[in-house]
């Protein structure tokens, strides 16, 4: 029997939805420009879409040296290309509307909050685990407010590797002071967060958000569950150690 007493969790579509923040951002930014184009703002979000989800999927550890801001962009001119505009000073004003816009788009998502609140209750260290780049991460973890209430943060930029490298976990593991076998991941994307977190040896949680297959021969997850509220249902927690107060850290 596991006894976990650490919990590392993904970010984006984990402890809040970022699918809906990042798609509300875009519509705002395509509702802009679109009036002044004459093109059809759903045609915008889609292509954008099309090329943040190719991006974030393709994610690699050779893709860190290139700073957000510049991807952003790029995203922006592509989705501006595919609908006939070719416009590098617009991509760059979209890309700026649309942090603005996303910045103002964040909250927890329903939850969020108590499980957390209730693991540090229980005496578990709590890390975030994220693909995101520190450029805009650290300002979405400060409005999200949770700057104290984890112990540490692993940002993809910050510690030069990438989800699902194994060897990103156990970093984790060791700063915190953990060790694989006492740790849970908790994440919403199978390839990213569960295949990683079981290679090195973590309890993992698949929150199922996406409705994704899992590929026929994938490793299971150790739980799965449809809403962040139902983690603490799952973990093989270790016995109560008593509350800690919150303190944040850096890896």
């Amino acid at each position: 029997m596991r006894a976990i007493d650490t919990v590392l969790f993904d970010l984006d579509d984990t402890l809040h939805d970022d699918t809906t923040a990042y798609r509300s951002a875009a519509r705002a930014v395509a509702e802009t420009i679109a009036p002044q184009r004459g093109i059809d703002p759903s045609a915008l979000v889609d292509a954008y879409e099309v090329e943040a989800m190719r991006f974030w999927s393709e994610l690699a550890s050779e893709h860190l040296a290139q700073s957000i801001e510049v991807e952003r962009e790029r995203m922006w001119l592509a989705a501006l290309r595919a609908v006939g505009i070719d416009d590098r000073e617009l991509a760059r004003t979209a890309a700026d509307g649309y942090v603005r816009a996303r910045s103002g788009a964040l909250t927890l998502a329903p939850g969020s909050l108590d499980v957390l609140t209730a693991l540090r209750e229980r005496g578990c260290k709590l890390g975030l685990v994220t693909n995101g780049f520190a450029a805009t991460h650290h300002d979405k973890i400060d409005r999200l407010g949770l700057r104290e209430r984890m112990d540490a943060f692993f940002l993809a930029d910050e510690v030069g590797m990438v989800k699902p490298d194994p060897e990103l976990f156990r970093h984790a593991c060791r700063v915190l002071g953990s060790e694989p076998a006492r740790t849970a991941m908790v994440g919403d994307r199978y390839a990213r967060d569960v295949v990683g977190a079981h290679e090195a040896g973590l309890f993992t949680v698949l929150l199922d958000v996406h409705a994704i297959p899992i590929p026929a021969g994938g490793v299971r997850p150790d739980a799965v569950v449809t809403a962040i509220a139902e983690v603490l249902e799952v973990l093989p927690l270790a016995a109560t150690t008593g509350s800690r107060p919150a303190a944040s850290g850096q890896p």
